[in-house]
């Protein structure tokens, strides 16, 4: 446990003691000689008493805490922090499930390991490292997943480079840590998904919108429904499931669109279905105003502070449109997966597109990330997902 040291300025500890899993640059006093990009450093007071370990990297984030403890950050470490999250999915009941074989099981600060995420999917891991620091330690969290999940799992995918600082990822190459498989098929609620977690977006598969896609069903009965930012379809096939008369799915992405028709053909129904390759905005410009529902789930319109401005004024004007071309008595499904812009913040944004609109609106639903993409009560910036249901007169 002879980890280099990092001294804060007086006062700077505070946040710390509160449990926020981050130390901002400015709050670092001095350092220990060759501190290097990933090294587990310890975080002392300007008078030397121990606060925390976490993973260094040079940025406006430094540190990203992994432990409020003295501890040797090693293979025991990393199994007990896997069991822990493990224990959390099998309460809600998504461990061994029937129906659904598809979760998350480690939501960095969620979780209480920043930048470390792992999506299962059937019976293989997905790991994306999105600091340095954990991916220095890659290793020894995979053969934490094989200790915890034993034959649960027969394949384990790294897929970081997507996610780790541009000079470091040029470095490496995704790959497999564990079996080799390219795609599988997996089962939410029912559904049926094929994932493609080498060439996906993200892990493969937004999981963090299951609770939302099961919501969606209960309005899609008998209606015709858009379906917006369409990536690989959930929304479209849970509507098209729950008996919704015509769907159309829409995404710039033509490899989106190929995507969305596969998983729609995984999920017969007898509802018409219409994929189109489109801009969302110039699509929704153009239609007639006889959708029931539409969905609104773009990708995140600003990821630091100093976008947080143009993206509101995106969202503005992309439920704009929505608002005044969704039929009468009709539902919105509206989300942001930005951080940055938290939930009150998007509440006004599309407060501010319905009074610009003039249509009467009323809040169905507050929407969020689900159980197994927990918060961390300390750490505020671990709730990213948040969306409304938004009944429109």
């Amino acid at each position: 446990m002879n980890y280099p040291q990092i001294y804060l300025k007086p006062g700077k500890e505070i946040a710390v003691k509160r449990r926020h899993l981050w130390i901002f640059s400015g709050a670092i006093a001095r350092m220990d000689a060759d501190i290097k990009d990933g090294d587990i450093v310890k975080v002392c007071t300007h008078k030397g008493a121990f606060l925390c370990l976490g993973h260094y990297q040079d940025g406006s984030i430094a540190i990203r805490i992994i432990a409020f403890e003295e501890q040797a950050i090693d293979q025991k470490f990393w199994d007990e922090k896997i069991k822990q999250a493990l224990r959390l999915r099998q309460a809600l009941g998504l461990v061994n499930s029937s129906e659904t074989n598809v979760y998350r099981l480690f939501h960095a600060e969620g979780d209480g390991v920043p930048g470390l995420i792992i999506d299962i999917y059937a019976q293989t891991a997905v790991i994306q490292a999105h600091s340095i620091g954990v991916y220095l330690q890659i290793d020894l969290i995979a053969q934490a997943l094989q200790n915890c999940l034993g034959k649960q799992i027969n394949c384990i995918y790294d897929k970081s480079s997507e996610t780790l600082p541009k000079k470091f990822a040029a470095q490496i190459n995704n790959h497999f840590l564990l079996g080799e498989a390219p795609s599988t098929q997996v089962q939410e609620y029912g559904h049926r998904f094929q994932i493609d977690w080498i060439t996906g977006q993200k892990t493969g598969f937004f999981i963090d919108q299951r609770e939302n896609r099961a919501l969606l069903a209960r309005y899609s009965k008998g209606k015709k429904v858009l379906n917006t930012f369409c990536y690989s379809g959930g929304f479209s096939v849970y509507a098209l499931q729950s008996g919704a008369t015509e769907i159309h799915s829409v995404d710039i992405s033509a490899k989106a669109i190929a995507l969305t028709e596969e998983n729609i053909a995984l999920n017969p129904s007898k509802g018409k279905h219409e994929a189109i390759t489109a801009d969302v905005v110039k699509y929704i410009r153009e239609i007639g105003d006889d959708f029931d529902v539409v969905i609104l789930d773009p990708p995140a319109f600003a990821k630091s502070q100093n976008a947080r401005h143009n993206a509101v004024q995106g969202y503005k004007r992309l439920n704009a449109e929505a608002l005044k071309k969704i039929k009468s008595g009709g539902i919105l499904f509206t989300f942001s997966c930005s951080q940055v812009v938290d939930k009150a913040l998007f509440a006004n944004t599309i407060a501010a597109a319905a009074i610009e609109v003039g249509r009467e609106i009323k809040i169905l639903h507050y929407l969020s990330q689900p159980g197994d993409h927990p918060i961390n009560i300390y750490h505020p910036e671990s709730e990213y997902l948040k969306g409304l249901v938004l009944y429109v007169s």
